[in-house]
């Protein structure tokens, strides 16, 4: 099966939606309190969710990376500048780091887990280092095993830290946890170097002789 993410684009929520995605009509990071409190009704909350996708695409860029498997979708996450996610001055262990991302949440449908989250993240990862200038991504995770009692909005600690996030601010339910770039960028930068010194070991160049120089 060819897995692979894409940029997350307004064209892929209907695709989302065949899949049950519990966040579709969720603006609990899209929106302060008072604000969410407002929208009620399920097709409301959903065309505010793609308002606020809509500007974050225009402002910023793609905001997030969706998992397929042989061209079909099978999960997501999204991520934005803080200035995005006023539903992160919830948390005690906030605010997020001003030169970080703010990792905010992610779905894989359940008959595709295992492998999709880590593809996912790799993903992001790779996003934010090609625009450069982001040092960072940073998440409010759920400090228990499992997915957060509220419905799933912050990810699990467990998870984030097997996809190489580090506790930033510890917190015994709400950590705030981070994942440098900077890494990121030395471990590939110095695995370009090692292909490269392997290519020239087996194809050496050699230098030219007599016989092989230009003449004219």
């Amino acid at each position: 099966m060819a897995r692979t993410t894409v940029p997350f684009t307004l064209d892929h929520l209907d695709a989302l939606d065949a899949l049950g995605v519990p966040c579709r009509s969720c603006l609990f990071w899209e929106l302060d309190p008072v604000r969410r409190g407002r929208v009620t009704d399920a097709e409301t909350r959903a065309e505010v969710k793609e308002s606020w996708m809509s500007e974050v695409l225009r402002e910023w860029g793609s905001c997030g990376r969706v998992a397929l498997i042989d061209g079909e979708a099978v999960g997501y996450l999204t991520y934005a500048p803080p200035s995005y996610i006023p539903g992160a001055g919830l948390f005690s262990t906030g605010p997020p780091s001003p030169d970080a991302v703010l990792l905010s949440t992610a779905f894989v449908a359940e008959q595709h887990r295992g492998g999709i989250g880590r593809l996912l993240v790799q993903g992001m990862a790779r996003d934010l280092v090609a625009r450069g200038g982001i040092r960072a991504v940073e998440a409010f995770a759920y400090g228990g095993s499992r997915l957060a009692p509220d419905g799933g909005c912050l990810l699990p600690a467990e998870f984030l830290a097997r996809v190489g996030f580090k506790t930033h601010r510890p917190h015994p339910r709400t950590p705030r946890m981070r994942m440098e770039l900077r890494s990121l960028v030395t471990w590939r930068d110095e695995v370009e170097a090692a292909l490269e010194r392997l290519v020239g070991a087996v194809n050496p160049r050699t230098r030219p002789t007599p016989a092989h120089r230009d003449l004219n």
